[in-house]
């Protein structure tokens, strides 16, 4: 099988993974492993795909992308927002990180660390979410519930448990 690396570094905001990962299954390209975390304000994401990519001008055939940034550490973040970890299970297909990162961009949660893997036939999807205080998230368990229904993948969403050290 046909492993492509894909680079992505942008700047944080709802969506940025929901925009990347939509372009890639629109092509039927399937994010097989990844990693994605916040660097000074900043995703990056780190992905191995399968399939058909999009075209070079969308993503260019380079290792490793250099850009000057400047830092923007927690730039108009909600600090006192609501931590939680999404977990999905499921058959693999394209388009789950794209489906379930859309639900979540739709109700402002911000996705802060993510990773996904294939194992064998199972695919396995950890996030770390922030949500603003306003958010019904009894609701949004529903919506994301519905989505995981549509994969045929079980999805929990609990709240994080806050780190003591």
């Amino acid at each position: 099988m046909d492993l492509s690396a894909i680079t992505v570094l942008g700047v944080d905001r709802p969506g940025t993974i929901a925009e990347v990962t939509a372009v890639l299954a629109g092509c039927g390209a399937n994010v097989e492993d990844s990693a994605m975390t916040l660097l000074g304000g900043h995703v990056a994401m780190m992905l191995l795909v399968s399939g058909r990519l999009p075209p070079a001008s969308a993503f260019p055939g380079v290792a490793v992308t250099v850009t000057g940034v400047e830092s923007r550490r927690d730039a108009g973040r909600d600090p006192d927002g609501l931590g939680y970890v999404l977990t999905l299970h499921g058959p693999d297909r394209p388009g789950i990180i794209s489906a379930v990162s859309a639900v979540l961009a739709g109700a402002g949660g911000d996705i802060t660390g993510m990773t996904s893997r294939l194992c064998g036939r199972l695919y396995v999807l950890i996030a770390d979410v922030r949500l603003p205080e306003a958010v019904d998230v009894a609701e949004l368990m529903c919506r994301l519930a519905a989505v995981g229904a549509d994969l045929g993948s079980e999805i929990t969403f609990r709240p994080a448990e806050p780190d003591v050290l």
